[in-house]
């Protein structure tokens, strides 16, 4: 699948850096927006909703300030069904805390998989070939 637009939502600024640099080494050529919180990432998703600009992939951070992954999910949720598209949504943390990985299944319908940080080539790889 070809992505044109991408969310970054992690508060982490060299996280920022590191899915630059996997972007351009795996020529994913795609609009990307970058957000601190969960609030953040909603008031973009709100802006963009219903235009050709929604975005296509979601990499989403669950521990954040303001509104965490899971707040973030909850709102996702209630907007799913005015969106023009099926957004793929993958969390991707550092926690390995069974009660993240288990709560993570309780979004299974808005999120596709969960991945571990750092996030490798590989990783983003396979989730551009399960995304398509």
């Amino acid at each position: 699948m070809k992505f044109n637009n991408i969310f970054v939502v992690d508060d982490d600024l060299v996280y920022h850096f590191v899915i630059k640099k996997l972007f351009s080494k795996c020529n994913v050529n795609a609009q990307t927006k970058f957000f601190f919180n969960g609030l953040e990432a909603i008031d973009g998703l709100k802006h963009v909703l219903k235009t050709e600009n929604e975005p296509d992939l979601i990499l989403l951070d669950i521990n954040m300030p303001v509104y965490d992954g899971w707040q973030f999910l909850d709102e996702f949720r209630k907007l799913k069904g005015t969106m023009n598209k099926d957004i793929t949504v993958y969390l991707v943390s550092s926690s390995n805390d069974s009660t993240d990985i288990n709560k993570s299944k309780e979004y299974k319908e808005e999120v596709k998989d969960y991945y571990f940080k750092p996030i490798t080539t590989k990783d983003f790889e396979e989730m551009l070939t399960v995304a398509s």
